[in-house]
């Protein structure tokens, strides 16, 4: 007899459920937006810029076109200059470093810590007279130890600016990640927790320079009189995907604590796999508030283990294609980074978002405990 086990199939990322799943609902904004001609700069963004920001309890929210042309943006604003080096971890997508080579700095990238985050020491120990900012990335929907860099921060004199692209509702010791530093850039990109059919993404910041250098920047320059103050972008998010981001945003606390949900069963049921690593559990400790944008293990054979569950109908992402920013030898990094090496040897993600199902998740762990001979 067939097992379900063999009969399973379920994506990593189901794009198409996404839609489906509340597919009424999104042609009724489509077509309401459509008929209004809203396109650009509406009170369909300015309702969400609204939003985001009460829920954040920041002064500001702008809606841009993608969470790289936020964070160069955020930089630019803040003041980062050519010659300014700006430290952050190897473990993430190469926007996070080419926002900083966008403005004319220079990535200096660090090691990650045990909980996959940037390592304050590693932080410290990289600091120059050049140093002019920290940029921590708030990875996979978990806030860094935000005490220790913003001590290290106060203690040289750095900005901190966060990559908050993975991070949306994350807290550290009651504070949102993205609210640490001078200004943050969040990604509204299709996977991602609160995601838009397409790209998007936001800055948020309580200061009313960077604000204003923001409101700018993100439409080429211009003052709401028309008048060119700077070199700007066209960086905005269009009006229709605001519309959309703010119809799930007031769903957003019970997406997280179904996410959350989906990670306490993920831990009971493979807690007891020694030849795994889990990510922290959402109850693990109360500093920490994780929204788990992603499910990121370390496996002991890694790639055996991926092979397997494909085999099985089960989709797995290995994160930034399975290569940290530093190796990436045509960037010019020159730096050896052993904890970020040897977890880029083990990572792997499994299957985390609001279309999978608890029989599905019980269904991917009773998978990964057969391939390691695991009893159920």
């Amino acid at each position: 007899m067939t097992t379900a086990l063999a009969q399973t199939s379920i994506p990593f990322f189901n794009y198409r459920g996404a839609f489906a799943a509340r597919e009424d609902e999104f042609i009724d904004i489509i077509r309401d937006v459509m008929r209004r001609g809203a396109f650009i700069q509406q009170r369909d963004l300015a309702e969400f810029e609204d939003a985001l920001a009460r829920y954040l309890g920041v002064a500001h929210a702008f809606g841009v076109a993608n969470a790289t042309d936020g964070l160069v943006m955020s930089l630019r604003a803040a003041g980062i200059r050519p010659g300014d080096e700006v430290i952050f971890p190897s473990h993430t997508m190469v926007a996070t470093a080419a926002a900083v080579a966008h403005v004319g700095g220079i990535p200096v990238a660090v090691d990650i810590g045990l909980d996959h985050l940037i390592d304050p020491a590693s932080i410290q120990a990289a600091v120059t007279d050049k140093t002019r900012a920290i940029l921590p990335v708030q990875l996979n929907g978990r806030t860094c130890d935000m005490d220790a860099i913003e001590e290290i921060a106060l203690q040289h004199d750095l900005l901190i600016i966060e990559d908050a692209a993975q991070a949306l509702g994350s807290r550290f010791k009651g504070r949102y990640a993205g609210t640490f530093g001078i200004a943050a850039a969040i990604s509204f990109y299709p996977a991602k927790i609160l995601g838009c059919f397409g790209d998007g993404g936001a800055v948020v910041t309580n200061d009313a320079d960077v604000a204003r250098k923001i409101a700018l920047l993100r439409d080429h320059g211009r003052n709401e009189d028309g008048d060119v103050e700077m070199w700007g972008f066209n960086s905005r998010l269009d009006n229709m995907q605001a519309a959309i981001l703010h119809a799930q945003f007031r769903d957003y606390d019970q997406i997280v604590t179904r996410r959350r949900s989906i990670a306490r069963l993920y831990e009971s049921l493979l807690s007891d796999v020694t030849e795994i690593g889990l990510p922290p559990g959402p109850d693990a400790d109360k500093d920490h508030f994780d929204v788990f944008q992603n499910y990121e293990i370390e496996a002991s054979r890694r790639d055996e283990l991926r092979k397997y569950l494909a085999d099985k109908g089960i989709g797995t992402i290995i994160q930034w294609g399975g290569t940290p920013v530093h190796a990436f030898a045509k960037l010019g990094f020159n730096v050896s980074l052993p904890v970020t090496e040897r977890f880029f040897e083990r990572c792997l993600m499994l299957p985390l978002n609001m279309m999978v199902t608890d029989d599905e998740v019980t269904c991917i762990a009773t998978a990964v405990r057969k391939f390691y001979g695991v009893a159920a």
